[in-house]
């Protein structure tokens, strides 16, 4: 209670003394900080998990400890998430985008902390994904309630869920400008000078936090020594078609899993299943284990000898063709993997994987191109580019790909090649896929609407509130006589005919009783029954706005009834639906 007053005080003489704009630069430097703070934190929590289990594997001296690990993980997150946590792991992101579009940008307050908790679980213990995802989700969750917490409206705790995912992305990777971006690009649907500074300050201060806590340990860096050869440009535009096809490769595949394995409905026994699959992977290409970020660090120093470590196959870095083929298998296998983790009931994203991803494809690409033909290409920049590719394919989004790339290497040197292949795989996947992971899942069940207000407005509005179910009924098989005495009664021109049951048998209207009302034997003969008519549709609790309104356009009418499992509801008023529309619309634009 006294919290509540506290804040009640502090609201009033913010209203008072700050300006709507000013306490949003304010807000917006606050979430990136506590964003930056819970990404230093995750991040340090794996990184200790990691090493406590390299130190246990190391000093029993079984190897084969690495591929019981994930297991475990993912058990105990779907034990944690299920029966403490209350929650349920998935593509996180998906999940923010979708409490913007049909929950106001009210995101859960457990999920400015359950993400963190699962996540830190599943990739510490070697789940094949990464911690991006999970940390967008603290730093939006984050945003959001802050903004609920000082009574911002809709737009405000958008923006602010913006600022949470740009200081999160900012934090992690020291990518201030990749932060911005990714809040515009992935978040938002549109951007002003309004909204893009806290986006900024909020992206500057999680980098800063980083930078305070973690120096330069970054969770993945590399810096450049040569210069882009604009001679290879032609290698560029084949690894862009490249880049784009494994994009493809990516989210098929992660979709067919995902959807394989939730067909198991018990919890435990899909978790053992995915960790399972997950462990015989492992098992076969021991890079696959964990993050990957240190794969690729090796595969740009030109150590790839890193991909025999703990494998079956025995080789050296030399034996290009073997190195080849690994590295395409592990290409082909790593979506499994991912999809596994996740789709078992493990917390994490498909960030780290699409790096990783595009890590193995640049290097496997460059490495290929230096075995067949008579020239030496440099692999370590084919493979900061295909990671840059990958990102954007599989993403959708080109822009933080560039900027990531370009930022966690120290510069830009490999600005046009960037620019080149992020372009060249987001075209490639366009014409495959044509939204990304995040974002199709939502679009299918019409959850998300982008570049169409109207669409965007009518899917935010909550159909059951709009039902009227003050309607005066009537059985079938009553009279006239009945029916007149409603009519004294009601103010409302519209009287359901009901059987008795509950179902809805027609609809009577003044007009079609007006002519008989007045005739005192025809009141007393004439049953409702034979006086009703059709309604010309009827609507669903579960539809959408949209088909609600198609109904209402084809038929003409201006009410409609709702009919529940065969049972009368109430009905829907177009003249409501439009009274609702403009307050939701007025409330969009509002700023």
């Amino acid at each position: 209670m006294n919290f509540r007053n506290l804040l009640v005080k502090f609201l009033v003489w913010r209203l008072k003394h700050i300006s709507s704009n000013n306490f949003i630069l304010i807000l917006s430097g606050i979430v990136g900080l506590v964003s930056g703070i819970a990404a230093v934190t995750l991040k340090s929590t794996v990184h200790f998990i990691q090493h406590q289990l390299l130190h246990i594997k190391e000093a029993s001296g079984y190897n084969f400890l690495y591929m019981i690990y994930p297991i475990i993980g993912i058990l105990i997150t779907v034990i944690v998430s299920k029966y403490i946590l209350k929650s349920k792991p998935g593509h996180g992101i998906t999940q923010i985008l979708y409490y913007i579009s049909k929950h106001s940008s009210k995101v859960k307050r457990t999920l400015t902390y359950s993400r963190m908790i699962t996540s830190a679980i599943t990739v510490g213990f070697g789940g094949s994904v990464g911690l991006e995802a999970p940390i967008v989700v603290t730093g939006s969750a984050i945003g959001s309630n802050l903004g609920r917490l000082t009574h911002l409206n809709y737009k405000k705790r958008t923006l602010l869920i913006a600022c949470g995912a740009s200081g999160a992305i900012s934090a992690i990777f020291n990518s201030p400008i990749a932060g911005v971006i990714f809040a515009i690009e992935v978040i938002l649907t549109d951007v002003t000078i309004n909204k893009f500074i806290p986006i900024l300050i909020s992206s500057v201060v999680g980098s800063m936090v980083s930078y305070v806590f973690l120096g330069r340990e970054l969770l993945f860096s590399f810096k450049l020594t040569d210069a882009f050869k604009p001679e290879h440009i032609h290698y560029y535009i084949l690894l862009g078609v490249a880049c784009g096809i494994i994009s493809v490769h990516f989210t098929r595949l992660t979709y067919l899993i995902e959807d394989s394995i939730e067909k198991v409905k018990n919890d435990i026994n899909r978790a053992l299943l995915g960790g399972l699959g997950l462990a015989i992977i492992i098992f076969a290409f021991p890079p696959i284990y964990g993050e990957g970020y240190n794969v690729i660090l090796q595969l740009l120093n030109g150590n790839d000898s890193i991909i025999f470590d703990q494998s079956l196959i025995y080789g050296e870095s030399d034996k290009t063709l073997i190195v080849i083929v690994l590295l395409f298998a592990i290409l082909v296998i790593k979506p499994i993997a991912s999809a596994l983790t996740i789709g078992s009931g493990g917390s994490g994203g498909i960030f780290a994987p699409s790096l990783f991803m595009g890590g193995i494809g640049g290097y496997l690409f460059a490495r290929t191109i230096n075995y067949i033909l008579p020239v030496h290409i440099n692999t370590s920049h084919f493979t900061l580019v295909g990671m840059c590719g990958v990102m954007s394919g599989v993403m959708h989004a080109p822009l933080t790909a560039i900027f990531l790339i370009a930022e966690i290497t120290g510069g830009y040197a490999l600005f046009v090649p960037l620019m080149l292949v992020s372009a060249i795989a987001f075209t490639t996947i366009s014409y495959f896929e044509e939204y990304s992971l995040y974002t199709k899942p939502l679009i299918e069940k019409g959850d998300l609407i982008q570049h169409d207000k109207d669409r965007q407005v009518l899917s935010e509005m909550n159909l059951s509130k709009l039902i009227e179910s003050d309607l005066l009924t009537i059985k079938y098989d009553e009279t006239l006589e009945d029916l007149i005495v409603l009519v004294k009664k009601s103010n409302r021109n519209i009287f359901p005919v009901l059987n008795y049951e509950g179902g809805l048998e027609g609809i009577v209207t003044l007009d079609d009783i007006r002519e008989r009302m007045f005739d005192e034997e025809e009141r007393k003969n004439i049953i409702v029954k034979q006086v009703m008519q059709m309604p010309p549709a009827k609507v669903k609790p579960s539809d959408s706005m949209e088909d609600v309104m198609n109904k209402f356009e084809i038929t003409q009418a201006w009410n409609l009834p709702v009919i529940e499992d065969g049972k009368y509801i109430g009905f829907l008023s177009k003249s409501r639906i439009f009274n609702a529309y403009r307050t939701r619309l007025i409330s969009h634009d509002k700023e």
